[in-house]
């Protein structure tokens, strides 16, 4: 298989302009978008990590993180990327 891995900080601060009780959904399709853009796959092609979902959820569905520091693994044979924490 072949995969590509790059490692980048998304910005989610565009959650703010959003009702406070649906940040973390937002947070979540916010960055599925930005993986999609920056990867060149098609939006219901990107996997998020449980451990991602369980960072963006940590401090409840009102106050997700500012900023996330993940790892894209971009396969090429299926043209999809996986959204993971850097190790």
């Amino acid at each position: 298989m072949a995969e590509k891995e790059m490692n980048l900080v998304i910005s989610l601060r565009e959650i703010v302009y959003v009702s406070r009780k649906r940040r973390s959904p937002a947070a979540i399709s916010l960055l599925r978008r930005k993986v999609s853009r920056f990867a060149k796959v098609p939006l219901e092609k990107v996997w998020i990590d449980d451990q991602v979902n369980k960072l963006i959820w940590s401090r409840g569905i009102e106050k997700p993180p500012k900023k996330l520091k993940v790892k894209i693994v971009k396969i090429e044979e299926d043209n999809s990327a996986e959204v993971l924490l850097p190790d």
